[in-house]
């Protein structure tokens, strides 16, 4: 019986994996998560410098500009402030983002989901306790709950953790919530507390299993969410902060030299902007294969 269960849950992902290639936009912003991802955890031997080397004979130099500092002897994309290599910098820059961006979405999607089921499957003082706690944390704006955190517990990657993930999990738990509140009234669920298992594995066995699609989903449209936040804040100065570079702290840093060498904040500004396009276009393609509603 479980290797018949296993094997059409096989058979659904191989479906639904075929059904995702023939989305070419989703396609192409997995091709490039691939690349940033490959691009974070080979840095060091794809940077062609120390990302904090810095030699100031060599400052604010445009793109191909020779370098005593870069193994391939130039600055592919030219120089910072510092003459230090941008390229590398934005290279190590993808490891903020991307750590920023799924590990959030990690503690926030463990959080949202313990919530949520809790409060669709049990209701009354249980859900209505849970769900005001999610509303009050609706009512505040976003960046400036952020803002507010950031300056209180001061700037820092892990800081960075606690803020998205204190107001994330929120959205997160009331979309499990809805999902379980409509999976719960299922015959199958009735016929399962009829056996006598526990509430623990009915939610974890049988509920949560059935939220799988829309977990995924929800995750890759938050990830890039959560690198934005990390660029605003790092931008804001309550980030990252220098010499460790962010694609928010580069273009903050920027900012005084965008009449000499404009092209030093476009950069990161392209890194941010691929990273958060190719998220986008991964969880549009996966809602429409994993949504039954969304097929075509």
């Amino acid at each position: 019986m479980e290797k018949n269960v296993k094997t059409v849950q096989i058979s659904y992902w191989k479906d639904v994996w075929r059904r995702l290639k023939k989305k070419k936009p989703a396609m192409f912003g997995l091709v490039v998560i691939i690349i940033f991802t490959l691009m974070a955890i080979f840095a060091p031997l794809i940077a062609p410098a120390d990302p904090n080397k810095i030699d100031l004979d060599n400052r604010l130099k445009p793109p191909g500009s020779p370098s005593r500092i870069c193994k391939n002897g130039i600055y592919i994309l030219g120089s910072d402030e510092f003459g230090r290599d941008i390229f590398s910098r934005i290279i190590y820059g993808s490891r903020i983002s991307l750590s920023i961006g799924i590990l959030t979405q990690a503690i926030v999607t463990v959080i949202g989901i313990a919530m949520g089921a809790i409060a669709g499957y049990y209701g009354g003082k249980i859900d209505m306790i849970i769900m005001r706690v999610v509303d009050i944390l609706f009512a505040f704006p976003d960046l400036l709950f952020y803002i507010g955190i950031m300056f209180a517990l001061g700037p820092g990657i892990y800081n960075l953790f606690i803020a998205i993930s204190v107001l994330g999990w929120a959205s997160r738990a009331r979309l499990i919530r809805s999902q379980v509140l409509a999976i719960k009234e299922t015959e199958y669920i009735e016929a399962a507390k009829a056996q006598g298992l526990s509430d623990f594995r009915i939610i974890v066995k049988h509920i949560l299993p059935n939220c799988i699609g829309v977990i995924i989903v929800s995750v890759t449209l938050g990830i890039p969410s959560a690198i934005l936040t990390e660029a605003s804040l790092s931008f804001l100065g309550l980030g990252i902060l220098p010499p460790t570079p962010s694609w928010g702290n580069m273009i903050y840093a920027a900012r005084p030299y965008l009449r000499v060498n404009p092209l030093y904040s476009v950069w990161p500004g392209i890194a941010i902007m691929l990273s958060v396009f190719a998220f986008n276009l991964l969880g549009d393609g996966l809602r429409d294969v994993l949504d039954p509603r969304m097929r075509q």
